[in-house]
């Protein structure tokens, strides 16, 4: 593709210029997408602050703690792919609405669950739920809002719910759990669903296009995505050496070279290889993997350092990361309007350069850092440098696209994010270990044992060989960021986003 303006095609819908009826539905139709997308990312950190609580109360093992986590993680990205393709032939609108049912209904019995195993059952429910709706919503959005200003702003909307709905879990956890009970971490999604159910109505169904579900490449496909997912959870938990953890890899391996083999043989496949003979689409896929991976590490190091560092309680920490959600959202806009006068890459490039120099902001924490001097400024820093970045990947992502592809489009976007937050958490936990374990042995466990006998000596030393755990985790994440510009630099070669209303698609490649 040349770095020329890119063109795209205004997908057929309802003429909403210039009429205050078609504003006020373009807004109720924002609202319907923006509340899903919040709801399916909070979930993924709305729980993080209530598993001492969810442990104490249920009674759940410390090896099966982390399964609340990632129970979810696991069926998100792993059913993302199916998710999509079945918006694309059964009707976005339609999967989007019953992904958000499901989503609702486990959201609910999460609520009421009675032992640990129901809860992690309702846990990959939801994760179901979420891998039906979220590329709908993001497909949804080409479908319901004209080309320019209006989807544009739609874009910048959605993709700051990534970064904002990833705090607002942590504000709204550490709260509920505090102020009422852990099990409201699960029930504060069902009126949130049930609004959106009711507002579906205000987006445009596009039309579906003919084919069947690619059984095959749908099984290889699924089951090379949970296996790979599984892998690099158990790898971060268990060692890379560990049996089962290589044995994940293997399946994955063989699976997903099955679904290769079978995408480029299928005559209607589960995912279109064509999607990947767009550098801009293709780079935008594997910039976001490196933005996944950064930023979800950053929120559970952050999260364990004010809370056993400096000793903020679950409200406290939630609160603390206003500035990441103001952040984000104030970069979203600014991006969102960037991209109809300057190329992708000069808007997200800058923005991971400021994303990585966050992170060496934050690989400069000590066990006394300020809050106001420190880590709020680092965190709005990086904010606006993901902020930044967000808004040019899923424009990326879906720029171009066919609208029989669409769904597939958005939802591999989702998926690289999925995977790369996975393969960051383990990847950067290991190094946090490895770092702290240098300077004080099995120094997690020495900072328990000093916190529950108020050994204050020991929490010191501790503490201070598990903050520079913290830091060399940063110091990676910076990196990451760094390959994700690097990545950005060399494929994403689209021009400005110039759309021309009913104009035929000019295909980037």
């Amino acid at each position: 593709m040349s770095a020329e303006s890119v063109t795209a095609v205004a997908p057929a819908g309802p003429d909403t210029s210039g009429s205050s009826s078609g504003g006020r539905h373009l807004r109720l139709a924002l609202f319907v997408i923006a509340a899903a997308q919040l709801m399916v990312v909070l979930d993924a950190t709305i729980t993080n602050i209530a598993l001492p609580a969810i442990q104490t109360d249920l009674g759940v093992s410390d090896a099966n703690l982390a399964w609340i986590v990632n129970s979810y993680a696991l069926a998100f990205g792993g059913l993302l792919l199916l998710g999509g393709k079945a918006g694309d032939l059964f009707g976005r609108r339609r999967m989007f609405q019953v992904g958000t049912a499901v989503f609702t209904l486990a959201s609910l019995l999460g609520g009421l669950a009675p032992n640990e195993s129901l809860l992690i059952g309702a846990r990959v429910l939801q994760g179901v739920g979420a891998a039906l709706a979220a590329p709908s919503a993001l497909a949804l959005i080409t479908t319901t809002f004209p080309a320019g200003k209006s989807r544009n702003t739609a874009m910048g909307v959605y993709a700051a719910m990534g970064g904002v709905g990833a705090t607002v879990g942590l504000l709204l956890g550490g709260t509920l759990t505090d102020l009422l009970d852990w099990r409201w971490v699960f029930f504060v999604n069902i009126p949130i669903g049930l609004a959106v159910l009711a507002g579906t109505r205000t987006l445009v169904e596009a039309r579906r296009h003919p084919g069947r579900l690619d059984v095959p490449g749908a099984i290889t496909g699924t089951g090379g995505l949970i296996a790979l997912v599984y892998g690099i959870t158990r790898g971060g938990e268990h060692g890379w050496t560990d049996g089962v953890t290589l044995v994940s890899f293997a399946a994955a391996a063989v699976l997903l070279t099955a679904f290769l083999y079978l995408q480029a043989r299928t005559i209607d496949p589960m995912m279109p290889l064509r999607l990947f003979k767009d550098r801009t689409r293709s780079g935008s896929y594997a910039t976001m993997l490196f933005i996944g991976a950064g930023m979800f590490a950053t929120f559970y190091f952050l999260t364990l350092y004010m809370q056993l560092i400096l000793g903020y309680s679950p409200v406290r920490t939630g609160f603390a990361y206003l500035p990441f959600s103001f952040g984000m959202a104030m970069a979203a806009g600014i991006s969102s309007k960037l991209v109809t006068h300057l190329a992708p890459r000069l808007i997200a490039g800058p923005g991971l350069l400021v994303a990585a120099v966050g992170m060496l902001w934050f690989a400069t924490l000590e066990p006394d850092s300020s809050y106001t001097a420190h880590l709020m400024p680092a965190m709005f820093v990086t904010a606006l440098g993901l902020g930044m970045s967000f808004v040019p990947m899923t424009l990326g992502a879906v720029s171009g696209v066919s609208h029989q592809d669409t769904g597939v489009a958005s939802a591999l976007l989702n998926t690289a994010q999925q995977i790369g937050g996975a393969l960051g958490l383990a990847i950067l936990s290991t190094i946090s270990t490895s770092a702290a374990d240098d300077k004080l042995p099995q120094a997690a466990g020495s900072l328990y044992r000093g916190l529950a006998t108020n050994d204050f000596a020991l929490v010191a030393k501790a503490g201070d060989a598990v903050t520079h755990g913290y830091t060399m985790a940063f110091v990676a994440a910076a990196a990451m960021f760094v390959a994700g510009l690097l990545v950005t630099g060399v494929a994403i070669n689209a021009g400005r986003q110039q759309h021309t209303e009913g104009a035929a698609p000019v295909h980037m490649g």
